[in-house]
């Protein structure tokens, strides 16, 4: 084998996966049509789901990504939804990262593919992927002219993905609507805070502050209601700094002084994703899984989920333990992601109709949403957790604990953050019992660490990803034991080992 997984697509969902998958010491190689980096920034929101994913993997000289993300952004605590006045709040969830990180697009890129460098897995730029086969134990893949075997191929390579178009699955949705303009840009006379201005007369732009100017964008009431042939006519049509800065003028009265832009390009509201994010040896993450309105940064963050999901249920795979409930079990990578990205198409959709109704009505409908939005503390709460990811919920039992299926809060495991403790190829056992009683469950694929007392649970097993699997209200060890073993599969425990202290090794691929 070449490589035990191939990624297809060098953008930051495919940089992500090739380092998870890395960390859990699978062999992986990322290949790139683009001959290097890009240099624009089509998404700049990092939301704290994402954070946390980045404060999970260990990087050169003791540092976390996040530790490298964090000084090139600038934190903000709040967020929008559709661009409504009334921002949410993210102070409230349990989270070392409670704001979102304006980073440019190119520098999270950066950061990543430095990294892989240094771990020595350069990301092969120039090299595009034209077709490949596969069977019951291989992918073959052609790169230019070399044949690359695999094991696992991953598909990273955007809305119009080779490998899913190849893999033969589908890509069902609604066809756009609406032709927005977005950019990057210099301005001489900006507002003094984020800004977002919406007029059913005239149209809406919003201004967001970034280490390196502004990102804007925005639409007028004209492009907006189109069919899908309209709007494709608009978005093939380039956007230049002259004929943006007339539409700022229309729309806001004023150009904000725009001095240059770096990157212009046009939005639209196609709200698609694959039928299947699995078909055989073969995976789809990020764009080509699910492309939708770009609204609050979530397709890269639902991207980003989407690595870390895959990642670790891979090296399971790849190192031969896999218990069946998370290769094609309820707790799948396709069962989980896939109604992710159907409830991110609905949230969007919903977000678009806010945000491009441009009449007397749609300005009904944003006034009573926003009031909402400030009258009702839980529905601000859930639209937090829903754009920020910290409250995206994967599947549980009807009875199950209030922690289940739930990101893990912020916790401290043995004078560590549970951040710093999580390992892509190895489940966390976070023990709040007073006495400590669960540490004979202990084992090569199970780490189990000491938390300080909390309310309501005794006992919480943290998958790989930092999703809890399950907690217990009460230490009942016989019902935890059988818990890890259905997600562990049925590890050896320290209990079960010979006295030495030695493990034994994860059964390898290789």
């Amino acid at each position: 084998m070449n490589a035990d997984v191939v990624v297809v697509g060098g953008g930051p969902v495919g940089l992500l996966t090739a380092a998870l998958l890395h960390s859990a010491g699978i062999p992986v190689r990322v290949f790139e049509r683009n001959t290097g980096p890009t240099e624009y920034s089509k998404a700049i929101t990092m939301q704290p789901r994402t954070l946390e994913t980045f404060a999970s993997v260990r990087s050169e000289g003791g540092k976390r990504l996040v530790d490298l993300v964090l000084p090139l952004g600038r934190q903000v605590p709040r967020t929008h939804f559709a661009t409504l006045p009334n921002l949410l709040e993210l102070g409230g969830f349990e989270t070392a990262y409670p704001f979102v990180l304006f980073i440019p697009q190119a520098d999270t890129e950066r950061v990543l593919a430095r990294h892989l460098a240094a771990q020595g897995v350069p990301v092969e730029y120039g090299r595009e992927v034209t077709s490949f086969g596969q069977d019951a134990e291989r992918v073959v893949v052609t790169v230019g002219e070399e044949t690359v075997e695999t094991r696992y191929l991953v598909g990273a390579d955007g809305a119009h993905s080779t490998v899913r178009k190849a893999a033969g699955i589908g890509f069902p949705g609604t066809e756009p609507t609406a032709a927005g303009f977005v950019g990057d840009v210099e301005l001489t006379a900006p507002p003094e805070h984020d800004f977002h201005l919406w007029s059913h007369e005239t149209g809406s732009v919003s201004i967001i502050r970034t280490p390196s100017g502004h990102r804007l964008f925005g639409m007028e009431p004209g492009d907006a209601g189109l069919t899908a042939q309209e709007v494709r006519a608009r978005r093939d049509r380039p956007l230049g700094t002259e004929e943006l800065r007339a539409t700022l003028v229309r729309i806001a009265g004023t150009d904000f002084g725009l001095r240059s832009s770096s990157w212009l390009s046009r939005s639209t509201d196609s709200t698609r994703h694959a039928d299947r994010y699995r078909a055989g040896r073969v995976f789809l993450a990020g764009d080509a899984a699910h492309v939708h309105l770009p609204a609050g940064g979530q397709g890269l963050n639902v991207g980003f989920q989407d690595a870390a999901n895959l990642s670790w249920k891979l090296a399971a795979e790849l190192h031969g333990w896999a218990p069946s409930l998370i290769v094609d079990g309820p707790a799948s990578y396709q069962a989980e992601r896939l109604p992710i990205a159907e409830k991110l198409g609905e949230n969007t959709l919903a977000q678009s109709a806010i945000m491009t109704t441009f009449t007397p009505a749609g300005a009904a409908l944003r006034a009573m949403t926003a009031e909402l939005i400030a009258r009702v503390p839980g529905l601000s709460a859930e639209l937090a957790g829903w754009v920020s990811g910290l409250k995206v919920r994967y599947a549980v039992a009807a009875d199950a604990h209030p922690l289940d299926g739930l990101p893990a809060p912020d916790l401290v495991l043995d004078g560590e953050n549970l951040l710093h403790r999580l390992e892509i190829g190895r489940y966390l056992l976070a023990d709040f019992t007073p006495d400590g009683r669960l540490a004979a469950l202990a084992s090569p694929r199970v780490a189990v660490a000491r938390a300080e007392r909390r309310p309501g649970v005794s006992a919480a097993l943290i998958r790989p990803d930092g999703y809890v699997a399950r907690a217990w209200p009460e230490p009942d060890v016989a019902d935890i034991s059988a818990t890890v073993d259905e997600w562990a599969g049925t590890p050896a425990r320290t209990s079960d080992r010979p006295s030495t202290g030695t493990s034994a090794p994860m059964r390898s691929s290789q």
